[in-house]
């Protein structure tokens, strides 16, 4: 694999994929289920509107273990303003993305609708596959 690899070779399909109404508590659940650090949030045309982290599912946790009742939809609680790469964008790019940005994921469009996740270990494991 080189360095001009394309991060659609890369980046993860198939994992959740949440509503701005869906219910909190269930979208906590999905990332659970699924092991997942983030999802993205996409409208019913399939346009991403924001991502949610576990990072942010810990505020309405926080408040259901103390009030024992979950509260909120996605969009209380998204992160809005999402950092996104390309599918068509090369490894440099995406080791470049990493190096700026915290993020353990990043959203991944192709043609301006979510195609997949691209996981910060999955670029790792690309990098060490080459040399």
């Amino acid at each position: 694999m080189s360095t001009a690899a394309r991060i659609r070779t890369l980046m993860q399909t198939g994992g959740p994929v949440l509503t701005p109404d869906m219910p909190i508590r269930r979208a906590v659940a999905l990332l659970v289920e699924h092991g997942a650090a983030a999802a993205p949030v996409t409208d019913a045309s399939g346009a991403l509107t924001g991502i949610l982290t576990q990072k942010d599912c810990f505020r309405p946790a926080l408040h259901a273990s103390y009030y024992q009742e979950w509260t909120g939809t996605v969009a209380d609680h998204m992160t809005k303003g999402v950092v996104t790469l390309a599918a068509s964008d090369d490894l440099i790019t995406a080791v470049e993305a990493f190096q700026i940005h915290p993020h353990r994921v990043f959203p991944v469009l192709e043609g301006g609708q979510f195609a997949g996740m691209l996981r910060r270990a999955d670029v790792l494991a690309a990098l060490l596959r080459m040399g």
